[in-house]
């Protein structure tokens, strides 16, 4: 029996090494990406989809320190989020159009009252763990590394042009 196994595994070894790369697979929500906000680094999810956005870091407990979700807009936009289904105390950072941090507020866990954005301009959302901004001091002025996002944009299969980048 094993001696069949070994055959088996070499003929599938030989099988594969013989097949043609696979195209590249776009990434997927599921994904991280390494992007910098000031001079520290947030492993993060990218929400670009309609449905990524509203589902988010939903029933999510496993966030880790440095990892987040960036909400991507087409266009610069007054900005409102809440935590329904959402049992893990956020922060949320709202950038405008050129990456600047304008605005930081913690979200509390399940609270489905809505939290506004206080700037009407702004493109981008990075959901963190609550405090993260504070612990890493990240404030309003810093920025997100555009050039970073773009790329992320890229792997995950969309035009970055679409979303200003």
């Amino acid at each position: 029996m094993l001696a069949w196994t070994s055959l088996g595994l070499s003929a599938c070894a030989r099988e594969q090494a013989a097949a043609p790369a696979a195209a590249v697979a776009t990434k997927t929500i599921a994904d991280f990406f390494p992007i910098k906000v000031g001079d520290r680094t947030v492993r993060m999810q990218v929400a670009v989809r309609p449905y990524e956005m509203q589902r988010g870091l939903m029933e999510r407990r496993d966030l880790g320190k440095d990892d987040g979700m960036i909400f991507v807009y087409e266009k610069p936009q007054q900005m409102t989020f809440w935590m329904r289904n959402t049992p893990t105390p956020l922060d949320i950072g709202f950038f405008g159009p050129d990456g600047a941090l304008a605005e930081v507020y913690p979200l509390h866990p399940f609270d489905e009252k809505t939290v506004a954005s206080r700037g009407m301009q702004l493109q981008f959302a990075l959901e963190t763990n609550q405090g993260w901004y504070a612990a890493n001091g990240v404030k309003p002025g810093q920025k997100l590394d555009l050039k970073a996002l773009a790329a992320a944009l890229k792997e995950r299969g969309f035009d970055p042009k679409r979303y200003g980048l």
